[in-house]
């Protein structure tokens, strides 16, 4: 469960068109963080992102990229890759997450289309993910819409706020 909330919330902080006359906070171009996941059910949970929030996510006119550590606690320090066993190895890199691409906007909705990506099924021909987007000033909240394989079931809001 914690690893499918992690993993949404880097792809759910991207939105943005660049359109000419926007003042910062009417654009979602810059840096944000990810501070706030709540999960649809009975009851529905939200989970706040305790500092210091180990993602980030920056996004220019045309592309996105972001990164995060989807763990709950600090990872392991490693003092010689080399000699580390399997599991000392998955410790520090398995809650690691990195994915960098284009994106479009049409509406209030987001496609994210990976080019690089810790996970290579993410880079798959073909492969995206949709999100439904409202922006209010430096808060931006994504809710996961699609992807690929159709639409998500348990659709995650994710809160995130400008960092810059």
């Amino acid at each position: 469960m914690k690893r499918y909330l992690l993993l949404i919330l880097g792809a759910g902080l991207l939105t943005s068109d660049g359109i000419a006359g926007q003042t910062k906070s009417q654009s979602i171009q810059g840096v944000w963080q990810a501070v706030e996941v709540t999960i649809p059910g009975a009851p529905p949970r939200t989970f706040t992102i305790p500092e210091p929030r180990p993602n980030l996510t920056v996004i220019t006119a045309k592309y996105y990229s972001r990164v995060q550590v989807e763990s709950e606690g600090p990872r392991p320090g490693m003092a010689d890759a080399t000699k580390a066993t399997a599991d000392e190895l998955r410790a520090v890199w398995e809650p690691f997450y990195a994915e960098a691409g284009p994106y479009e906007i049409a509406g209030n909705r987001i496609t994210l289309r990976p080019v690089a990506a810790k996970n290579p099924a993410a880079m798959a021909p073909g492969a995206f993910t949709t999100w439904t987007f409202r922006l209010d000033g430096n808060t931006l909240w994504v809710t996961a819409e699609r992807n690929q394989k159709g639409p998500i079931a348990n659709r995650v809001t994710v809160k995130c706020v400008r960092a810059e």
